[in-house]
């Protein structure tokens, strides 16, 4: 169990954690992006702000369900393409420069962390950035199909409405039958973000290289992530099961907090920039 700590004190603790264990695993969730401007699923608790993400099964199996999503998506993603790492993302990649972090494993879809300068990064659950036929397996990137989805469809491209997690945006009241989704310009096929959506499998290759890294670091530190997804919750588990010790810079409750050895209820921007400046 964990020592929670809220005080100035509890800085002291993490810069203590990563001193005393200098191979760092880092896991990041979307606390750290939401100092950028891009919303998250959660509150503090845990619990859904909002109705759950589209599944890979609906999106695949329903016409509807991909007009409805790229609608959405049109209007939504200007706020990705805008959004600049902060300063979760920027004391990460010092950490990394000094030799302090192994490896950073990263739930979040945004590219921020690589923005930022972090190069051993895995993107557990891959990029909103990109696009994925799902048939002949090319990728395109999604600036380009941005423009085409505006010029196929300029009247819903004037249409405002809030930013959503992840390049989505609440658009609602609309009939979505007439949009127009292009498909793949190479060979016709579906056209998906390259992104594990619910309900499909974080590809092998990318665990099994996670794996790898956590067995070689000395603990874990998590940011910014109630771990209520199991695809990042396994790590701290394994890590746990392996006797290596786990803190997070989280506010609110998590999935590990009867696994944690530190728990830091701090803005995780402030928290890392501090650690990395006592660390340096």
């Amino acid at each position: 169990m964990s020592a929670n700590l809220t005080a100035p004190a509890a800085l002291d603790a993490l810069a203590d954690f990563a001193t005393r264990h200098p191979r760092l695993f880092v896991l990041t969730g979307a606390g750290c992006s939401t100092e950028s401007g891009i919303p998250d699923y959660r509150d503090a608790r845990g619990e859904w702000k909002r109705p759950s993400p589209v599944t890979y099964q609906a999106f695949m199996g329903e016409d509807s369900t991909r007009r409805r999503y790229w609608a959405r998506s049109l209007i939504g993603w200007p706020t990705m393409a805008g959004a600049r790492p902060g300063a979760a993302h920027r004391a990460l990649a010092r950490m990394e420069t000094a030799g302090r972090v192994g490896m950073l494993l990263t739930q979040n879809v945004d590219g921020l962390h690589e923005a930022a300068g972090s190069r051993g990064t895995i993107d557990l659950h891959g990029r909103i950035d990109t696009v994925r036929c799902m048939a002949c397996e090319r990728r395109t990137t999604r600036a380009a199909l941005q423009v085409e989805l505006r010029e196929r469809n300029p009247l819903w491209a004037a249409l405002e409405a809030r930013a959503a997690p992840d390049g989505d945006a609440d658009l609602e009241g609309h009939d979505f039958s007439a949009f127009d989704v292009p498909a793949c310009a190479h060979c016709g096929g579906l056209l998906k973000p390259d992104v594990v959506f619910f309900g499909e499998s974080v590809p092998k290759e990318r665990v099994t290289a996670a794996f790898a890294a956590l067995e070689e670091a000395d603990a874990v530190l998590v940011a910014g992530s109630s771990l209520m997804v199991y695809s990042g919750f396994r790590f701290v588990q394994a890590a746990a099961a392996a006797g290596k010790p786990v803190a997070a810079v989280n506010i609110g409750r998590t999935r590990a907090d009867e696994l944690l050895t530190l728990k830091v209820e701090r803005p995780v921007g402030a928290a890392l920039e501090e650690l990395a400046g006592q660390l340096a």
